[in-house]
């Protein structure tokens, strides 16, 4: 005798497998943050997406064991914005090779480095006097001016892990006697992983999509030139005159 299965129980089944499947994954992938959302943002979001599509509850805050493990490899911050001087195109590009190679850089003080297990950005938004970190060695393979239409201009920035695009902006304003802050920033590579040919929007933040990107990802770490903490940033700043130089 034939039977066939229908309502609750077969969806049960299915979430069981689906769940299996997501429990199963173990490796990185490439995601894509909009402007807006901070990084824990976007995690949280493909977490509770994830979770809702195998059919498991999301876990509470005070839950000491996570169900599913999410993390990222880099933060991203969200938007900054300013007014431009009178700078010409030449002063800028002569400006950047001195923030070519081996250069010392000072952390911004809005950064996710702690400061007695907080945030030093936490710590500023609860108003708290933080004190800048101390420079330290990165480096620039390549720098370059893509645009120039001020106030506004585009950088092209290959660097070494521990590299903040706001240092440099603000370091490139202090050399030109002004002032400079990033208005845009997207990251177009992660190691071997780029923007273009890698990143999972949101429309295919699923299980299966997953799937295939961690086959496809994975092979790539194996492949990796010695720079293994190598990032693209392609940015968008302005700068403005200002007294506190």
């Amino acid at each position: 005798m034939a039977g066939t299965m229908r309502g609750p129980l077969l969806d049960a089944i299915r979430n069981k497998t689906v769940a299996a499947k997501l429990l199963s994954f173990s490796g990185l992938f490439a995601v894509h943050k909009p402007k807006g959302p901070t990084s824990a943002d976007v995690l949280n979001r493909l977490k509770a997406m994830l979770l809702a599509e195998a059919g498991l509850p999301e876990p509470s805050r005070n839950m000491r064991k996570q169900i599913l493990k999410i993390g990222h490899g880099g933060i991203l911050d969200s938007a900054a914005t300013g007014v431009l001087d009178q700078i010409t195109k030449e002063e800028l590009e002569n400006v950047l090779q001195k923030f070519t190679g081996s250069i010392m850089q000072v952390p911004p003080l809005y950064s996710a480095l702690k400061k007695d297990g907080q945030r030093l950005s936490t710590l500023i938004t609860k108003g708290k006097t933080v004190e800048a970190k101390p420079a330290r060695p990165v480096i620039v393979y390549s720098l370059s001016l893509k645009n120039f239409k001020p106030p506004l201009f585009t950088l092209d920035v290959e660097c070494s892990g521990g590299f903040y695009v706001r240092s440099l902006v603000n370091d490139i304003g202090r050399e030109l006697s002004s002032c400079a802050s990033v208005q845009e920033l997207t990251r177009t590579k992660q190691g071997p992983f780029t923007l273009e040919e890698h990143a999972l929007y949101e429309d295919k933040w699923t299980i299966d999509e997953i799937a295939q990107s961690l086959e496809h990802c994975m092979p790539l770490l194996s492949v990796e030139p010695s720079r293994k903490k190598l990032k693209t940033e392609l940015s968008e700043e302005h700068t403005m005159s200002c007294e506190d130089k």
